[in-house]
């Protein structure tokens, strides 16, 4: 089974990739399921028919997805394709603590088979334009950033699995914050999402960023097996065509070698899985 699930196109603020030519690119690729997970992050962006003004970045909207065309657009692609790969429906929800109804409302609005926890800001102050970690000290940042995750996990329970863990250490000029030190942040976190039911995503971008380890690391999956944790997905965090499907091979070896026997595709919000 070569599935992605973690996948973005033109429907995020951050792609320019359009979503049928993902497909056909999936296609190609003999890939036989991919999870369509476009950005909606509540506290910096708003909806398109919100009646607030959208603010441009770059040329690019600040704006979450435009949920009925992304619903209608998806059937699109199912109507015509689905005889040569499985598409499923999904969102990336960049979750805060006081986001959290915003999300809840969504979630109640459409059908989904599929949705990533992720937390790509807090106290809607984002990582990679370095607001969120200045004035703090890595020490400070990183606990920060493990607190709100801890909190949203004992206080949301929509999603399937937590996305790229340990997201903070691609923008953490500091380098490499200790393990150890955070180490009882992420077991609470973890044992919390296997209790409910969750899981994690094995996120092959680490590649592309230049990191020297997975993401998430390789201490945070060994602790989600010793935890018992069960539930993987596998996703690519695509948002060009190179980027699609790359480091699959090499994202279940290390899996294997971890001592995990499956990872899961979803339907309806439920696991599937599937031997490695």
């Amino acid at each position: 089974m070569f599935a992605d699930y973690h996948v973005h196109t033109d429907f995020s603020d951050d792609s320019r990739y359009p979503l049928e030519d993902v497909i056909k690119d999936a296609i190609a690729m003999k890939m036989d399921e991919i999870c369509i997970t476009d950005h909606v992050d509540y506290g910096i962006k708003v909806d398109w028919d919100s009646g607030k003004e959208i603010v441009y970045r770059h040329n690019d909207p600040l704006a979450n997805v435009d949920y009925p065309k992304y619903m209608r657009a998806i059937k699109d692609m199912q109507a015509k394709y689905g005889d040569k790969i499985t598409i499923k429906t999904g969102l990336e929800f960049g979750i805060q603590m006081h986001t959290i109804d915003q999300f809840e409302q969504l979630f109640q609005r459409y059908p989904f088979d599929f949705i990533l926890l992720s937390v790509h800001q807090v106290e809607d102050k984002e990582f990679w334009t370095q607001d969120f970690q200045r004035g703090r000290s890595q020490q400070q940042y990183n606990e920060r950033y493990y607190e709100e995750m801890l909190h949203l996990v004992e206080n949301y329970q929509n999603y399937c699995v937590l996305a790229h863990m340990d997201l903070i250490t691609r923008y953490d000029e500091a380098g490499i914050y200790p393990f150890e030190k955070i180490k009882p942040l992420i077991e609470k976190i973890l044992s919390i999402v296997i209790q409910n039911g969750k899981g994690i995503e094995f996120n092959t971008s680490y590649g592309r960023y230049g990191l020297k380890d997975t993401t998430p690391s390789i201490d945070i999956l060994k602790l989600y097996h010793e935890l018992g944790g069960k539930i993987i997905t596998i996703g690519s965090d695509s948002h060009k065509p190179e980027h699609l499907g790359a480091g699959f091979d090499e994202a279940k070896r290390i899996l294997k070698n971890l001592g995990f026997e499956t990872f899961c595709t979803y339907q309806n919000m439920q696991p599937i899985f599937h031997q490695l």
